[in-house]
């Protein structure tokens, strides 16, 4: 089973730093972000064996996330740090704060 908590907080300091006007909330062991405007535009949640970034306005993105097939929440799943410092991983979340979330 992968150390996930190394990958949850380079996400976090990623979305934080990207993102600086945000507001953040933890529910159900998830964590949940928002951007003034859009809502709530990320969620974040460490399981077994990866962490899922899901991207509530994901299907209006350019490229969206490669996962999910319900609604507009799409996500990718990450199980190492070496993935969260992918250029693709920047992109969504700035693509996150231009489209509307869920409120």
């Amino acid at each position: 089973m992968p150390d996930l908590q190394p990958i949850v907080a380079r996400l976090d300091e990623l979305i934080r730093e990207t993102l600086p006007d945000l507001q953040y909330a933890v529910k159900w062991k998830k964590a949940y972000y928002w951007v003034e405007e859009q809502g709530w535009v990320i969620e974040l949640v460490a399981y077994d064996v990866s962490v899922n970034i899901v991207f509530h306005g994901g299907a209006d993105f350019d490229t969206p996330p490669p996962l999910g097939d319900t609604g507009r929440s799409l996500y990718i799943k990450l199980t190492s740090v070496d993935e969260v410092e992918q250029p693709q991983m920047r992109e969504w979340i700035e693509n996150a704060a231009r489209v509307p979330g869920w409120t």
